[in-house]
């Protein structure tokens, strides 16, 4: 495998994280560099994880999961997509609203984004190819795709404020609807 082709596939499963921030920026609740790292390391990190996990234990996780693993997706981005929208109508302050960037909010976006490339990871293994190049230009390519997705929700965000707030739920919410139909039909 070329490095043109691990290129494409890293671009391939990073859109669902440029999508990702760029909806989660889109509430002006990522405003600061530390969120800004936060979010796009941890997309990256979970997207260079996933493939490595993906190859070392694949033949063993991917009969326990293939069956269920586009549901994981959909909950997971369904969950905070649908909380951004209902925030979205709420006049409260905006300290009360969730931080993508933080807690238990971060962990389900950087799973439900990378659980692709758990299959790609072991789709690699089963092809006999060496997994530490392919994950390190995953990861890196998510994570710059992430932050590039971050500024451009947050100048979306700042532009037309809680429209695109909902929006951005709607575009998790629609993502999660793509995992699901993809492997479903």
């Amino acid at each position: 495998m070329n490095i043109i082709e691990i290129i494409l596939i890293a671009i391939g499963l990073s859109l669902d994280a440029f999508a990702v921030s760029l909806g989660a920026s889109s509430g002006g609740r990522i405003k600061d560099a530390r969120s800004k790292f936060r979010l796009s390391f941890h997309f990256g990190l979970f997207q260079f994880i996933m493939p490595v996990i993906g190859w070392y234990v694949g033949t063993t996780i991917e009969p326990l999961v293939k069956n269920f693993d586009h549901w994981i997706a959909f909950a997971l981005l369904f969950y905070v997509g649908g909380k951004m929208i209902y925030e979205s109508f709420s006049d409260g302050d905006e300290a009360e609203k969730s931080n993508p960037s933080k807690g238990m909010t971060l962990v389900l976006l950087s799973v439900a984004t990378s659980i692709d490339a758990l299959v790609v990871g072991f789709s690699l293994a089963l092809i006999d190819v060496d997994i530490w190049q392919p994950g390190i230009i995953i990861g890196l390519v998510t994570g710059f795709l992430s932050l590039f997705g971050i500024y451009i929700g947050g100048y979306l965000g700042s532009r037309f404020g809680k429209k695109m707030e909902m929006a951005g739920g709607i575009v998790l919410i629609g993502i999660g609807i793509k995992i699901l139909l993809s492997h479903l039909f």
